[in-house]
């Protein structure tokens, strides 16, 4: 009887084991399934509150890889009262991302740190954390199962942040992402505060292939459940590559 316990024991570790493995593999593809050396952008990004009142704010986004680091670089071009605010993200392949933002109303350029990175972006329903990919080994991953989502049958996979410190830096504790098994496009994403509540609701469409063979959403949307407002990002115009030099994405050229 305990050779069979055992037995039994070990095979569902080892099962528990590929659970885990497939499901950081599929958030891995996920990923990789949108990621750009290069790319540039123009976007309206709607943000509208309980109340249906809405605002409209127009940004130009450019990226683009230097050596292991990808630089992303965000203006926002109008209306008059953010225009010219700048924000500059370095993304690393294992390490948090650094941010800075400039405000023409300061005048200055300060750092975003990590305890601000899953504040708002600007005002919206995205924080500061949903403009840099996520780093693979802050969080701990599980397949819940599969999910039909517009016809599209889905992965369920959850990723849960491996500290607080994690926590603090992406705004919530977990995340369930929906991730369509022909291409890996993540269609639908939960996200969970540190009481484990259901707070926000992402939806993503509108996935584009584009020359090099990569996806990009033109349309994300970011619902909070818990207030009612909303934020919509949809993309006018996208190309991949990008002629801007690296200079271009210094901390010095934010005022500029």
């Amino acid at each position: 009887m305990k050779i069979i316990l055992s037995l039994l024991t070990s095979m569902v570790l080892f099962t528990q084991g590929i659970h885990s493995q497939d499901a950081r593999q599929i958030a891995e593809n996920a990923s990789d399934a949108v990621e750009f050396s290069a790319m540039e952008m123009s976007a309206t990004l709607r943000i509208i509150d309980n109340r249906g009142n809405e605002r409209i704010r127009r940004i130009a986004n450019a990226s683009r890889k230097f050596n292991e680091t990808t630089k992303t670089l965000i203006r926002f071009l109008s209306p008059a009262d953010v225009k010219g605010t700048s924000m500059l993200i370095y993304e690393y392949e294992e390490n948090p991302s650094d941010m800075w933002i400039y405000m023409p109303a300061l005048r200055r350029t300060r750092r975003i740190i990590s305890s601000e990175k899953g504040n708002s972006f600007m005002g919206s329903e995205f924080s500061n954390a949903d403009m840099a990919r996520p780093v693979i080994e802050d969080f701990t991953y599980r397949l819940l199962g599969t999910e039909t989502i517009d016809g599209e049958t889905c992965w369920k996979i959850e990723s849960s942040c491996i500290s607080d410190e994690v926590q603090d830096e992406n705004g919530f504790s977990k995340k369930v992402a929906w991730i369509e098994q022909t291409d890996c496009l993540t269609l639908k994403v939960e996200y969970y505060d540190r009481d484990g509540e259901l707070f926000k609701v992402m939806q993503l469409n509108d996935y584009r292939k584009q020359s090099n063979g990569k996806y990009f959403a033109f349309h994300m949307e970011m619902s909070n459940v818990e207030s009612g407002r909303k934020s919509i990002l949809a993309v006018d115009q996208f190309q991949t590559g990008s002629g801007l030099d690296e200079n271009s994405f210094a901390v010095a050229s934010l005022d500029q």
